[in-house]
């Protein structure tokens, strides 16, 4: 090994010297970079000269090379935020993006909505994630999340349920519709929907009408009935309730039900009653309304109807599922946000602008739901930062600096003993 090779060996310290630093400055660089991941320069020595052939061991090196550099996947720290549509992944996965060549993978979570309802990143590529069916329930239809329409159209009210007790006690009473205040022993009221989204608001009237036995008029005011007259109840459904000696509920009966409403309302709208399961029902009747020696009471009462609405609010939970909450107080779970793993995830190649994509070393990626299969969580208002550890870099930074300077003593070195041998012919 002549001392030109020296030389050689010298350069190619200081070719990897330089490497290091790019990859260090490079992670330095991107220290403030959402979920950017850090990377590591590996260095293996060149190919060397052996003294004794095959059999022998003893060998001169003939310097070193840059061999990999290998991407630190490790957690960065979460950051909260105030923007609803900052996401980061907790755990092992990426988001999936709609890019340019194809399904992108990233870390960093800021993302926003566009003019078109698209949820997208800063650069305006779409984010994947699962549809919900007709009844809200999450499929595995993977599709760019959007929000869709914002309004919501108006669900008239079918069911009305009912949790009360009436009071034994009570006297019987006959029922008159022209007097239904005086004539009844317990009023309560409920607002309900009609076929076009607007509140009616309807009084249930009881009556008792023998011992354990009970009469429900349902009645709205004349004005919102069609052909009433303001000032004056119309009836609207009625029906009848019985007991047991033990104040439980063991029978139901609707006897009418027929709601007319006016201001544009279709007519016969069905609103069922329910009392709670009774024993007839299958019940055990405990858990329906009830009729004991207290006074009456109404412990809840809910009806399924809604008015037209528009989108007040949105939100993601911890299984990355993105509801919209609309002004009349309905939600509705739009997305869930994908999240995909690979087998190893340094042998994703990075394409810039915070993106990777998928390679044969890294394997291809499986979709799934977050915290499934091993598959990292996803929190709301958050953002994963750049895992840099900016300490760890500067040490690094000042190895890479000395083992150039060492590399350049080693050419310095060379050229000398060089010039020694040119002056031996002087």
């Amino acid at each position: 090994m002549s001392i030109l090779s020296s030389f050689n060996i010298g350069t190619t310290g200081l070719n990897a010297a330089g490497q290091s630093m790019s990859v260090i400055g490079d992670n330095i660089a991107n220290a403030g970079t959402f979920g950017f991941k850090s990377s590591r320069a590996e260095f293996q020595d060149l190919l060397s000269a052996s003294l004794k052939g095959i059999h022998g061991g003893d060998q001169i090196g003939s310097g070193v090379k840059l061999a990999h550099v290998t991407g630190q996947f490790n957690q960065g720290t979460i950051q909260r935020t105030s923007n609803i549509t900052d996401l980061a992944i907790n755990g092992n996965g990426f988001f999936m993006v709609d890019a340019p060549f194809g399904n992108g993978y990233t870390r960093d979570g800021s993302f926003h909505f566009d003019k078109e309802g698209h949820m997208v990143n800063g650069d305006g590529h779409k984010i994947k994630g699962f549809q919900p069916d007709d009844k809200g329930n999450m499929t595995n239809q993977l599709l760019p999340i959007k929000l869709g329409n914002t309004t919501i159209p108006a669900t008239p009210t079918s069911t009305v349920k009912m949790s009360m007790n009436l009071d034994s006690r009570e006297d019987i009473k006959v029922f008159d519709p022209k007097n239904p205040l005086k004539t009844s022993n317990f009023s309560n009221s409920i607002t309900v929907y009609d076929n076009i989204g607007t509140a009616h608001l309807v009084t249930m009237y009881f009556n008792k009408t023998a011992d354990g036995q009970w009469d429900y008029h349902a009645m709205v005011d004349g004005a919102e009935a069609q052909g009433g007259k303001a000032g004056e109840m119309v009836e609207m459904a009625s029906g009848s309730l019985k007991f047991n000696q033990k104040g439980v509920l063991e029978e139901e009966v609707e006897k009418n039900n027929s709601f007319n409403f006016s201001k544009g309302a279709l007519p016969g709208q069905k609103v069922a009653f329910d009392f709670g399961p009774s024993a007839k029902e299958g019940g055990t009747g405990l858990e329906a309304s009830t009729q004991f020696g207290s006074k009456h009471s109404v412990a809840r009462h809910t009806q399924d109807g809604s008015s037209a609405a528009t989108l007040a609010s949105m939100s993601f939970n911890d299984d990355g599922v993105l509801t919209a909450v609309y002004d009349n107080g309905q939600q509705r779970d739009l997305a869930q946000i994908a999240i995909a793993k690979f087998e190893n995830n340094e042998g994703l190649f990075k394409t810039g602008k915070n993106l990777f994509k998928e390679t044969r070393k890294s394997g291809q990626a499986t979709v799934g739901k977050p915290g499934a299969d091993g598959r990292g969580e996803v929190m709301s208002k958050s953002i994963e930062a750049s895992n840099v550890d900016i300490a760890k870099e500067f040490i690094d930074l000042m190895a890479a600096q000395r083992n150039f300077q060492a590399n350049t003593r080693t050419i310095t070195t060379s050229d000398q003993m060089l010039q020694e041998v040119l002056n031996i012919k002087r």
